[in-house]
């Protein structure tokens, strides 16, 4: 099965994630890397085992991403003819992946999280459902299947001394179309520490913070950790947080060594984006749901245990 990985450069890691869940398919796999950057990020996809490793990338991206990604993925598709199409579960793959599957007729499955071959040589993607409470099967009816998959799902390979891949860089331009929706202005955030999506340890707050206050605390733990600061929806729609922090199904998905929640009851919307080896969990409520989820628990009010927390960090880190 001829599979391609669709690849936004700024989302490296769940590229080479997407590369290595494909090579499990057997078949040859062909990887196409749009925005800049996209020299460095074809050839680290290449390391990580595609057999060829197409990349575009042009101002026009910037302006127009939906439909100019449209144009670019439509053209590769018809090139490379492939059975299946992967895209990760970012911003970009949500948005790029259904506008493929429409225009050429494809099946699509969204939030995957693996996949195995039936008696009939049939793909059978599975998905959680009903916030994570259950996992679906669901196989594609069309010839040729598209799945969206959530980061982490599938680890990343290491990348090989002396890859073999081919590059090549497609020259072709799209230009800009009346009625095309346009950026006009991007107001980014300046990071604090590592990416959400990347970090090993990610410290998330909730409604029992019961307020913006204690995500300052949230902050300090994390700088002293090394971490990346998280939310709860709750957290987020109460505006103490800004909504690039949030986790869970509507939100992003993160898979740390650790994660720490603190004041987060654990609702199943909540822990259907955290896939954490470990889970410890700071609430008043000895009967919250994040307990069933934790592997270790304090049953207390943060304030009385974050600051006490941190001081013991830093002597102990240095830091």
């Amino acid at each position: 099965m001829k599979t391609l990985v669709v690849v936004h450069s700024p989302s490296l890691r769940a590229g080479a994630e997407l590369v290595g869940a494909a090579r499990t398919l057997g078949g040859p796999v062909v990887a196409v890397c749009l925005g800049p950057d996209g020299a460095p990020a074809a050839e680290e996809l290449r390391a990580r085992g595609a057999d060829e490793v197409l990349w575009w990338e042009d101002g026009a991206l910037a302006a127009s991403p939906g439909e100019v990604a449209l144009e670019v993925l439509y053209r590769v598709y018809t090139e490379v003819d492939p059975r299946l199409v992967l895209f990760s579960a970012t911003s970009a793959g949500r948005d790029w992946a259904p506008r493929l599957a429409w225009r050429v007729g494809a099946g699509l499955v969204t939030e995957c999280v693996g996949w195995d071959v039936d008696g009939e040589g049939r793909l059978r993607f599975t998905r959680p459902v009903y916030g994570g409470k259950a996992i679906a099967t669901i196989v594609s009816r069309r010839p040729v299947q598209m799945a969206v998959v959530q980061p982490g799902a599938f680890p990343a390979p290491p990348p090989a001394p002396n890859p073999q891949g081919v590059l090549r860089r497609l020259e072709f331009p799209v230009r800009g179309r009346e009625g095309w929706p346009q950026i006009v202005e991007r107001v980014a955030e300046r990071p604090a520490g590592p990416a959400l999506e990347e970090a090993t340890i990610v410290v998330s707050g909730g409604r029992g913070l019961g307020g913006p206050e204690g995500f300052r605390l949230l902050e300090e733990l994390a700088r002293v950790l090394g971490a990346a600061v998280g939310a709860s929806r709750a957290a987020v729609d109460e505006g103490w947080a800004p909504a690039s922090w949030q986790i869970g199904q509507t939100g992003k998905s993160v898979r740390p060594t650790l994660y720490l929640a603190v004041g987060i009851s654990g609702a199943s919307q909540h822990l259907a984006g955290v896939r954490a080896r470990t889970i410890v969990a700071i609430n008043t409520d000895k009967d919250a749901p994040i307990f069933g989820a934790a592997r270790l628990g304090v049953v207390a009010d943060y304030r009385a245990v974050l600051p006490p927390l941190v001081a013991a960090l830093r002597e102990m880190l240095g830091r």
